[in-house]
């Protein structure tokens, strides 16, 4: 993994238990991919569902979120910026997303995302994740937020 790819996931707002990025293989003006494996004793198996562990549709998207939206628009930010130092902060505004098969414990995802556009620091996404140990896309949809500079909201 590049070092600006490990900067970006450096940049994430977030930290275990809720950091579902594991890697970023590219990021370019149009578009994302990285990875994520579910482990088997994430929290919240433990009761969703007990003896027959499901990954819940919200985790799904938060995965589909943090890899195919926010790594994404910090790369865009930054590029916009030209890489001045700043602290970004992910405002999440929408999500439609279809859900095709189940995903459980140990799986292994790959999420690509797709630039629909990115204009006044407005990003909006076609946000794919593939299942890579059955190679089934396991959901899909559109996502729409704002990464905006820290130093902006605390004015």
């Amino acid at each position: 993994m590049s070092k600006l790819l490990e900067e970006i996931i450096a940049l994430l707002p977030y930290r275990a238990p809720f950091l579902f990025v594991d890697a970023l293989e590219e990021i370019t003006e149009n578009g994302s991919k990285g990875y994520y494996q579910l482990k088997k004793d994430e929290y919240f198996y433990q009761g969703h569902f007990p003896n027959n562990p499901i990954t819940p549709g919200v985790i799904l998207i938060e995965i589909m979120a943090q890899i195919g939206l926010v790594c994404f628009g910090i790369y865009l930010s930054k590029t916009k910026l030209k890489n001045q130092e700043t602290s970004f902060v992910p405002i999440f505004t929408s999500a439609e997303v279809d859900f095709l098969g189940p995903v459980y414990p140990e799986d292994q995802l790959e999420i690509t995302s797709r630039k629909i556009y990115y204009r006044f620091d407005k990003l909006k996404c076609l946000v794919t994740c593939r299942n890579i140990i059955t190679n089934q896309v396991v959901c899909k949809g559109e996502f729409s937020g704002m990464i905006v500079n820290k130093d902006k909201i605390d004015q």
